[in-house]
């Protein structure tokens, strides 16, 4: 008796030992895996700028006369009802950024703007207190421009445009201690002044609005 093929062939075919083989190893394809994923994050970090998503207002609001807030018209002339404000704030490697948007305010026209250490109320901007002062000036009211700056204070002076919008954004080298933050933007008549006996002035308090810095 002749002895069985090893293999299943037939007459000119070859043999299966012989056929092509699949050289890429289970070892090799779960590698493959962790790498694409790798170069797949670095794609979309690479596509997005390595920018940081944009922050959350603390506040988005409409101003209106009365009522609950948080954001509060004394003067509808300068500031309408119905306008819009919102303030960002984000404090990283020992600096604080904060930036306000506005819309609907008087066209082609600069707001000064300040944060402050009270919340606003319904009733008066002048609730809302002084200028908030990383270092505080131990005179009141504060117009020494080496405590009324830009630097120590947190000012957002915003002009609009045709359609009365705008943005300003302020960057102070310092953050907020946890037990003594700003609490308010308030939006004034006029730019900020900077010279000596005036500084840090800007006119009436036409609106405000409270933010939790």
């Amino acid at each position: 008796m002749r002895p069985l093929p090893d293999h299943d062939t037939r007459p000119g075919e070859p043999a299966h030992d012989d056929a092509p083989r699949n050289l890429t190893s289970p070892t090799l394809t779960i590698m493959k895996r962790p790498v694409l994923l790798l170069m797949t994050a670095l794609l979309l970090t690479a596509c997005s700028g390595g920018q940081p998503p944009a922050a959350e207002p603390q506040v988005s609001a409409s101003f209106a006369q009365g009522g609950e807030g948080p954001a509060f018209t004394y003067d509808p002339a300068l500031v309408p009802v119905g306008s819009t404000v919102a303030v960002t704030h984000a404090e990283q490697d020992g600096a604080t950024v904060a930036t306000l948007r506005v819309t609907g305010l008087l066209p082609n026209r600069t707001y000064g703007a300040h944060a402050h250490t009270r919340p606003c109320t319904a009733a008066s901007g002048a609730d809302a207190g002084p200028h908030y002062q990383f270092s505080e000036d131990p005179v009141t009211p504060s117009v020494d421009p080496s405590y009324a700056n830009p630097m120590n204070e947190i000012w957002l002076d915003v002009t609009t445009d045709a359609n009365g919008a705008g943005e300003s954004t302020a960057t102070v080298p310092w953050v907020f201690p946890d037990d003594r933050r700003a609490e308010s933007v308030v939006l004034h008549e006029k730019p900020t002044a900077s010279h000596a006996g005036h500084a840090g002035t800007a006119g009436g308090r036409p609106a405000c609005v409270t933010v939790d810095f």
